[in-house]
């Protein structure tokens, strides 16, 4: 159940905090049905089954795990759905593809009932951890500066500065400023008031309008789109969907056990190599990602915009129950939610100064051991690059143990790190991803 006393935390920080960090990760109630829709789901269908998977998720890990840590459609897993499993596997349809979400979010469910992902979380090195906190610090400020045009593509060298001169680039710069003097000052919940600062900065220059009104009633026009499991499993065999299982499985299982290794080492909740209620916090998004498939939405994940939460002062549970609480009455506002989501200079100044807070943890890595240091270098690098969570980790996994075979101590890694090692390189070799 959520607890305050045990954390140096308050009711007013928790809900300023589920604030920050629901808008830094709203726009997926509008950018997951734009993508899902490409693979036939219908916007509506899609809206409310992106609702529903993240309040569920959500309040999963509020009331059990007492996490500020929020679950919502993750993506790149949204993506691979639409055009590789429903755009690349002719005669697949939509219906068909959230079978195999369903499958792989049972197989997920019974997974984390077992110790095996609690054990994963204690077996991962600590220099792993720490590239992999740094590693999605760089991302998130990554994602802050591409999304508002400060970085752009380049031709040659594929990422470039762009126009600063641009009404995004100027408003986000100003936001960042603003956000920042705010934590100079020591302000309590600094990251939410550079939000609405710069909020009503672009309102005041014609950026921020409302053009298509405020509220509207969210509907489910396909009704359960996945709901018995021996169908689903009867659809899986029929079209040899086997790898797309495997493939959301995996991903998903690691994308959020690295979310959540961050996030909590941000807040400082890890005890150790543990995870305190970790069970209870992983059953989260194996049980969204299960019920999201059954209306119609691809696998859940940890969101990284957590950590913009936990940078406001959010500790407990009450941060991810504010969160769910805002995904249900977004639900009956997506006008509203969609024109703020749409301008993504109101919420990355947030994302790029978390990202500089989280990237402190290189701190902590012996840079001076290479078979240490290199995987974590490896995990800080390409995340960014390849703009996977999943990716990042799996380059980590597959060069420590072998870089530790390399200098002749392989017995310093568990047989766990072996196994994954050997599956991450199946996947990335043999997979589509």
């Amino acid at each position: 159940m959520i607890r305050l006393p045990n954390h140096a935390s308050n009711r007013k920080t928790e809900v300023l905090a589920g604030l920050t960090t629901f808008f830094t990760m709203v726009y997926i109630i509008v950018v997951n049905p734009i993508i899902l829709s490409d693979a036939g789901v219908p916007f509506e269908q899609a809206f409310t089954a992106t609702v529903i998977a993240t309040v569920v998720g959500t309040l999963w890990m509020a009331i059990f795990a007492n996490y500020p840590i929020a679950i919502a459609p993750g993506m790149g897993l949204n993506a691979y759905f639409a055009y590789s499993v429903v755009g690349s596997h002719g005669g697949i349809s939509y219906e068909t593809a959230f079978s195999a979400v369903f499958v792989a979010g049972l197989l997920f469910l019974l997974l984390s009932l077992t110790p095996l992902r609690s054990k994963l979380i204690e077996v991962i090195p600590d220099s792993l951890k720490h590239g992999i906190t740094a590693g999605i610090g760089l991302f998130i400020a990554f994602i802050g500066l591409r999304l508002t045009g400060i970085i752009q593509a380049h031709p040659q060298n594929l990422v470039a500065l762009g126009n600063l001169h641009a009404p995004s680039a100027v408003l986000t710069l100003i936001g960042l400023a603003v956000t920042l003097v705010f934590m100079m000052r020591g302000v309590n919940g600094a990251l939410f008031y550079g939000m609405v600062a710069t909020g009503v900065i672009a309102y005041a220059t014609g950026q921020l309008h409302f053009d298509k009104g405020i509220v509207s009633l969210p509907s489910l026009p396909e009704g359960l789109v996945a709901a018995n499991p021996l169908t689903a499993v009867g659809d899986v065999i029929s079209h040899s969907l086997y790898a797309v299982v495997f493939s959301f499985l995996l991903v998903t299982l690691f994308d959020t056990t690295g979310t959540m290794i961050g996030v909590a080492q941000q807040a400082g909740l890890m005890k150790g190599n543990t995870l305190p209620r970790a069970r209870e916090a992983l059953l989260a998004d194996s049980v969204a990602t299960t019920i999201g498939a059954m209306f119609g939405t691809s696998p859940t994940s940890a969101y990284i915009e957590s950590s913009t939460g936990v940078a406001a002062g959010g500790r407990t549970g009450l941060t991810a129950l504010t969160v769910a609480v805002l995904f249900i009455a977004a639900a009956f506002f997506s006008p509203l939610v969609g024109a703020v989501a749409g301008l993504s200079a109101i919420t990355a100044p947030a994302l790029i100064v978390v990202g500089s807070l989280m990237i402190s943890n290189i701190a902590h890595i012996d840079w001076r051991e290479l078979d240490e240091a290199f995987p974590a270098f490896l995990i800080i690098l390409s995340m960014p690059l390849t703009s996977s969570i999943a990716t990042g980790i799996a380059l980590g996994f597959i060069s420590y143990p072998l870089l530790k075979i390399a200098r002749g101590r392989w017995r310093d890694v568990p047989l766990l790190l072996y196994v994954l090692a050997v599956l991450f390189f199946l996947q990335l070799a043999f997979l589509p991803h």
